[in-house]
This record gives structure tokens, C-alpha cells and sequence, in this order.
């Protein structure tokens, strides 16, 4: 866990980033998309029913926040998420999200 000390204040506006990127239903889509591995552009645009061409300017955005990564595979790029803090913060999120509001 970090401490307080941590938070500098080019840390939060980095942090505040990556939040603002993950606040677009898009872009939150297409993290969501490569959660399970690997996946072809054309997949995700196919799965979300966006255009490729905006898919691969929301991938740009999101691969140079460190929030994905890329393969190629002959002429296909596939995503997938990043890594392990990647996924745990992605997994935790849809977890909080789905539990019940408790009322105060």
C-alpha cells in the first residue's frame, strides 16, 4: 500500500490520467475486451460494433498509458491487457461495481 508521502503531485495528475482514459464507455470497453488475452483489432471492433479505425486511436491512447500492450502476428496486431496490476485493478472495479448499495 502506498503512504501518504507517495502522492506527489505529478503521481496524482498521472493517476488522474489513467482514470480519465478508463472514464470512456469506449475505451472502458475495449480494456474489458482484451481481459481475457489477446484479441485482433478487427475483433474488438467486430465485438463492440465500432470501426476499426477508431478502436486502433482508442488502443494508441490506452497502449501509451501502459494499459495494454501489443502483439503482431503477421499482419494482425493483437491487445491484451498490460499486465497483472492491469488486470487486478480492471477485475477489482467490475467487482466493486456489481456489489449492492448499502444504505446509510
Amino acid at each position: 500500500m502506498s503512504s501518504p508521502s507517495d502522492h506527489t503531485d505529478d503521481r496524482v495528475a498521472a493517476l488522474a490520467d489513467l482514470f480519465r482514459l478508463l472514464g470512456d464507455p469506449s475505451r472502458l470497453r475495449i480494456v474489458l475486451a482484451c481481459e481475457a488475452g489477446p484479441v485482433a483489432v478487427t475483433a474488438i471492433a467486430e465485438r463492440l460494433g465500432l470501426s476499426g479505425s477508431l478502436v486502433s486511436h482508442h488502443l494508441r491512447l490506452l497502449r501509451a498509458a501502459r494499459l495494454v500492450r501489443a502483439e503482431r502476428r503477421g499482419k494482425q496486431v493483437f491487445y491484451a491487457l498490460a499486465d497483472e496490476h492491469v488486470l487486478r485493478m480492471i477485475a477489482d472495479m467490475v467487482e466493486h461495481a456489481a456489489e449492492p448499495v448499502e444504505e446509510d
